[in-house]
C-alpha cells in the first residue's frame, strides 16, 4: 500500500481502509511486484492451499442428519432429473441434474448482457431439455450484502429459502407433484452466497429458528419444516456435464481460436470443497467448468499467468473505487491474455466478471491501454459454435469489446448477421409478432395465469396407395 513516502496525513478518528484519498501508490518495482505475486503461478497451480490440507467436513453430511432428525426437508435430486455425477476438489461426488430445470436467473445477466441467460436455453432447447422459466423469483440480493454490508445472514438466508421453495412447489401449477423442477443457477454470486447460507442455516439453530418464523409468514414452509436443497447447482456445472452432448450439435469448427478462461471467484474460491475439478481437464489441478466445454468444443484453451486474479469487480471497487476496478481488469487480466496469451476470447462463467472485463476495456484507451479483447460466457461460445445466430441469440450487441474479429475466425459472416438482425427490429418497431424463445407458458408465474397445454393425439397421415 505505501511504502512510507508522501503517505497523506492521517487525521484524527480517520479509519484506513484502503478506499478513498488515503490511498497511495506503493511505488513497487516490477521485479518487487513480480515477487509480491509469484505465488500465484508458483503455489495455486497445484492448489497447494487446499489439498495439502485436513480434510474439510462435507456439510451435506450434516444436512442429512438434521433431516433425520426431522428439523428439515431436503429437495432431493431424483432419476427424473437425469442427474450426472460429477467429482469436487476432494474427490466427493457432486449429483448436477440435467433436465427439469428451474432456472433462477440473474440480475446481471438480465440486465447487462441478455444473451447470456438466452444462449443457456437455446442450447436447452436444441437438446430438448424440460425447464421452467418463470417469473415468481428474487435477486438473491448478494451484491448488497457484498458491496454495501447493509444486508445480513438472517434476510440473505430468508431469500434463499424463499426462492428454493418456489422452485420445489411451481410445478404444482401444471398438475405436477412438487420437486418435479429443481432449480438451477445463473448467477455465480448467487451460488457462492447461496452454498455459504446453506453451511451458516446447517450449523445454526438459532438461524434456523429465526428463518423458519419469516418463511412461516410467508407460507414458505414444507410440513412446517424448512426446504434445503440437496445440492446447489450452478449453470456453469450443467454446461459441464453436458459438454459431449452439446459438442454433438457443433457445426462451427473453432479450432483456429485461442481461449483464455477467466474463473470466478464466488464460483470456485467460495466453498471450494464444492466445486467440480476432473481428471480429464488440466489434469485436475484447476477449476473444470468453462474449461471442459471450450476444449471440448475444439479452441485452444492458452495459459496465463494471471489466470488465478479477480477480474477487479470486487463488488465494493465496483462501487467505491471503480478505477480500482477498471485497473485491475486491464492491468491483470485484459492485457496479459493479449500480450502473452494471444487471446483471440476471454470466456467467463459469472455475470460480474463477464461485465467487469467487457464493459471496461473502453476506459483503458484514455490511459493508452486499448486492449481490445472479446469477452464472453462458456454458453454464449458454445451456443455460437452449435449455430445460434450472434445477434438474436447470443446477443453480441450488448457487449461493450469488439466482437467481429472472433466472429471472423469461426467463419461468421457477421455483416450479413447483422443486417438480417436490423431487418428484423425493423419488422418489429411496425407492430411484427417477436420471434418466441420458448413457448411463453413456461415464462408466466407458476401461480394464476398458467393455462396448461392442451393434449391432444395426431393421426398419422393416410398411408400412400
Amino acid at each position: 500500500m505505501s511504502n512510507g513516502e508522501n503517505e497523506i496525513p492521517k487525521q484524527p478518528g480517520e479509519r484506513f481502509t484502503g478506499h478513498g484519498a488515503e490511498w497511495t501508490d506503493s511505488k513497487l518495482s516490477p521485479e518487487d511486484a513480480a515477487v509480491a505475486t509469484a505465488w500465484v503461478e508458483q503455489k495455486i497451480d497445484k492448489r497447494s492451499l487446499l489439498t495439502n490440507k485436513d480434510r474439510v467436513e462435507d456439510v451435506r453430511d450434516a444436512m442429512w442428519q438434521l433431516e433425520k432428525e426431522g428439523q428439515i426437508v431436503v429437495h432431493r435430486i431424483s432419476d427424473q432429473h437425469k442427474p450426472v455425477d460429477a467429482k469436487t476438489l476432494y474427490g466427493w461426488t457432486k449429483r448436477i441434474p440435467t433436465n427439469q430445470l428451474w432456472h433462477h436467473k440473474s440480475c446481471g445477466q438480465c440486465g447487462n448482457i441478455p444473451g447470456y441467460p438466452v444462449s443457456l436455453l437455446w442450447l436447452m432447447n436444441k437438446m430438448g431439455v424440460s425447464y421452467l422459466d418463470e417469473t415468481d423469483q428474487t435477486s438473491c440480493t448478494a451484491w448488497n450484502y457484498h458491496g454495501s454490508g447493509i444486508g445480513n445472514v438472517e434476510s440473505l438466508a430468508a431469500v434463499f429459502l424463499r426462492n428454493f421453495h418456489q422452485a420445489y412447489v411451481a410445478s404444482k401449477a401444471q398438475g405436477l407433484p412438487e420437486g418435479h423442477f429443481y432449480p438451477l443457477v445463473h448467477c455465480g454470486t448467487s451460488f457462492g452466497n447461496y452454498k455459504e447460507i446453506r453451511g451458516y442455516l446447517i450449523h445454526s439453530a438459532e438461524l434456523r429458528e429465526r428463518v423458519t418464523k419469516i418463511l412461516g409468514k410467508l407460507g414458505r414452509l414444507v410440513d412446517g419444516k424448512l426446504l434445503i436443497p440437496e445440492e446447489i447447482v450452478h449453470y456453469s456445472e450443467w454446461v459441464h456435464v453436458m459438454r459431449h452432448q452439446i459438442a454433438n450439435h457443433q457445426v462451427i469448427d473453432a479450432s483456429g481460436v485461442r481461449a483464455t478462461i477467466h474463473p470466478a471467484c464466488h464460483v470456485y474460491k467460495m466453498i471450494p470443497e464444492d466445486v467440480i475439478y476432473d481428471d480429464d481437464v488440466l489434469d485436475g489441478n484447476r477449476v473444470a467448468v468453462s474449461t471442459g466445454v471450450i476444449e471440448t468444443l475444439g479452441a485452444n484453451v492458452i495459459d496465463y499467468k494471471t489466470w488465478y486474479d479477480c477480474c477487479g469487480f470486487g463488488f465494493r471497487h465496483i462501487i467505491s473505487e471503480r478505477e480500482f476496478t477498471r485497473s485491475f481488469a486491464i492491468d491483470r487480466k485484459i492485457k496479459i491474455a493479449v500480450e502473452e496469451a494471444k487471446s483471440d476470447v476471454m470466456i467467463g462463467h459469472d455475470t460480474g466478471c463477464i461485465t467487469t472485463l467487457d464493459k471496461n476495456q473502453w476506459i483503458g484507451k484514455a490511459a493508452g491501454k486499448g486492449y481490445e479483447l472479446p469477452v464472453m460466457a462458456d454458453c454464449q461460445f458454445a451456443a455460437l459454435v452449435c449455430g445460434a445466430d450472434p445477434y438474436r441469440i447470443v446477443q453480441t450487441h450488448w457487449h461493450a469489446s469488439p466482437i467481429e474479429t472472433l466472429l471472423e475466425k469461426l467463419g461468421i459472416d457477421w455483416q450479413l448477421k447483422k443486417r438480417e438482425f436490423e431487418a428484423y427490429v425493423e419488422t418489429i418497431s411496425k407492430g411484427a409478432t417477436p420471434d418466441q424463445l420458448y413457448d411463453p407458458r413456461l415464462r408466466i408465474t407458476s401461480g394464476p395465469g398458467f393455462k396448461p397445454v392442451k393434449r391432444e393425439v395426431i393421426p398419422p397421415p393416410p398411408a400412400a396407395e
